[in-house]
């Protein structure tokens, strides 16, 4: 026979077997025993897959140990080497590049920033202030001159109501006149 023969055969033997445990298991009222043959067929029968995977390729058990190793060191020594690298190289980065930064900040950008700065708010605060101030001084001095206005008006009404000096002796002269008139009468 051949092996690949023998082996099929072992195969459909444990199939019978686990098959016969299984029957057991469900049959009998004892079940510790169905349970206990089972198990130790299901036991010989990883062994013999075992056996099996290890006769036709001989370096399956030394590749799968080999994997596993390598990738337990790669994961640790990548981890520990990372963790390491990343602290020490992002702290020292960091100090450097926050150097530089405030260096060249305070360099170029604080005075450009300044001038730029001042320019823009002197024109559009320069502006904004001949608006807003021309407005109400327009405003406030309109009041001021409607108000001037309105005294003088008041005022040229009073004078226009008051009698004028030809006006004033007119009235002298008829009250005179009065007067004499009734004392005369008085008299007679």
């Amino acid at each position: 026979m051949r092996p690949t023969q023998i082996d099929a055969a072992v195969d459909i033997a444990y199939g019978v077997l686990i098959f016969l445990a299984i029957a057991l298991i469900a049959t009998l009222e004892n079940s510790r025993i169905g349970i206990a043959f089972g198990i130790g067929v299901f036991v010989a029968y990883v062994v013999h897959v075992v056996w099996k995977m290890a006769r036709f390729d001989p370096e399956w058990m030394t590749e799968v140990v080999e994997e596993t190793v390598e990738q337990t060191v790669g994961e640790t020594v990548e981890q520990t080497v990372g963790e390491t690298v990343e602290e020490t190289v992002g702290q020292q980065v960091g100090q450097q590049v926050e150097a530089s930064l405030e260096e060249t900040v305070e360099k170029t950008v604080t005075p450009q920033v300044e001038r730029t700065v001042e320019q823009t708010v002197e024109a559009q605060v320069g502006q904004q202030v001949e608006k807003s101030v021309g407005a109400a001084v327009e405003e406030s001095v309109g009041k001021q001159v409607s108000e001037v206005q309105a005294q003088v008006e008041s005022v040229e009404e009073r004078v226009d109501r008051r009698p004028r000096e030809d006006q004033v002796e007119e009235l002298i002269e008829e009250s005179v006149d009065k007067a004499n008139d009734e004392r005369n009468d008085e008299e007679r």
